[in-house]
């Protein structure tokens, strides 16, 4: 909670950022989730802690040299992967099992990165493994406004920019069982496909 709160920090000092989160009343507190979500912009992490929700993050291995953002990381024992290593991503999913284990959601960017146009990349399998394997409902989370906000490889923070953030609602683990990864994983893509492009364009 404290981390969400600082993360919230950054965002309540930004006056062009104007961050709707909705959907949090479909957040069950007892439960375990495996969270999915579509990835726009580095901004994206910010945003999430919105939702004043306890999990770890998968991250890949360089967020953790940045300054305070990665030190924050560390000592929060977020979960770290080295893209393109098959013993990085073998560690990375034994310590997403433990923190599952453990009771604590794990939140995935399953599209691996930042997608430059808004349109979802595929996922990739890693999060949907770890639901079939340990049975656990999934997360559905979609953010709008955070690539125009803060496009990739840019630090153009100039505008006002309209940002939301909206939890879809929980998927059950019965509502999948019968289909495999891939069915699964694009179930779940479909899903927040479909709302991102059932809202309004964003205006500046």
């Amino acid at each position: 909670m404290f981390t969400s709160f600082w993360a919230c920090l950054y965002l309540w000092t930004m006056p062009a950022w104007s961050v709707t989160a909705a959907g949090r009343e479909k957040i069950r507190k007892e439960a375990t989730y495996i969270v999915v979500s579509n990835h726009q912009s580095a901004l994206d992490i910010l945003v999430a802690f919105r939702l004043f929700f306890p999990f770890k993050w998968v991250s890949k291995a360089e967020m953790f040299r940045v300054p305070f953002i990665g030190w924050n990381m560390a000592l929060n024992g977020y979960i770290r992967l080295k893209r393109g290593e098959k013993e990085s991503r073998d560690q990375m999913m034994a310590a997403c099992k433990r923190a599952l284990a453990r009771g604590s959601s794990v939140y995935f960017f399953p599209e691996g990165t930042r997608s430059k146009t808004g349109q979802l990349k595929p996922f990739k399998p890693g999060a949907f493994i770890l639901a079939h394997r340990m049975r656990l409902p999934i997360l559905a989370i979609a953010i709008t406004g955070t690539k125009e906000a803060l496009p990739k490889a840019s630090l153009n923070f100039h505008g006002s920019h309209p940002i939301r953030i909206e939890v879809l609602g929980e998927i059950p683990y019965q509502d999948f069982a019968h289909l495999d990864i891939g069915q699964t994983a694009e179930m779940v893509r479909a899903r927040i496909t479909a709302h991102i492009e059932s809202l309004p364009p964003i205006r500046s």
